[in-house]
């Protein structure tokens, strides 16, 4: 069930990730260049979706979401395995780290 891991990314905290890359491209003006820009959402969006799913990791095995009104949490429910909610926040940043490491290299190594 891949709606399980969109729900659990929260879709509703990406703004927070949106909002300063676009702020910076809207910077840039004439100097706006597509690929850096889309490299520095994806390291901003892999971010944060990371930093959601290791919250969630984190407050299920604690216990801390056990009794949470709100947004549904993955590991607290048991949709997923609180390694595999683990696993996604690694890959989430993984993949923020390889976009990252492109972007530097494309702009000021």
């Amino acid at each position: 069930m891949a709606n399980k891991w969109i729900l659990g990314a929260r879709p509703r905290t990406l703004a927070a990730a949106i909002a300063p890359v676009l702020v910076a491209t809207a910077f840039a003006g004439s100097d706006w260049k597509p690929v850096p820009a889309a490299l520095a959402l994806l390291v901003s969006l892999s971010l944060q979706i990371g930093v959601n799913y290791a919250n969630d990791y984190s407050d299920g095995i604690r216990g801390t979401d056990d009794s949470r009104i709100g947004p549904i949490r993955l590991t607290a429910t048991g949709l997923a395995s609180a390694k595999s909610v683990k696993n996604a926040a690694f890959i989430s940043f993984f993949v923020a780290a390889i976009a990252g490491l492109v972007l530097a290299l494309q702009t000021s190594w």
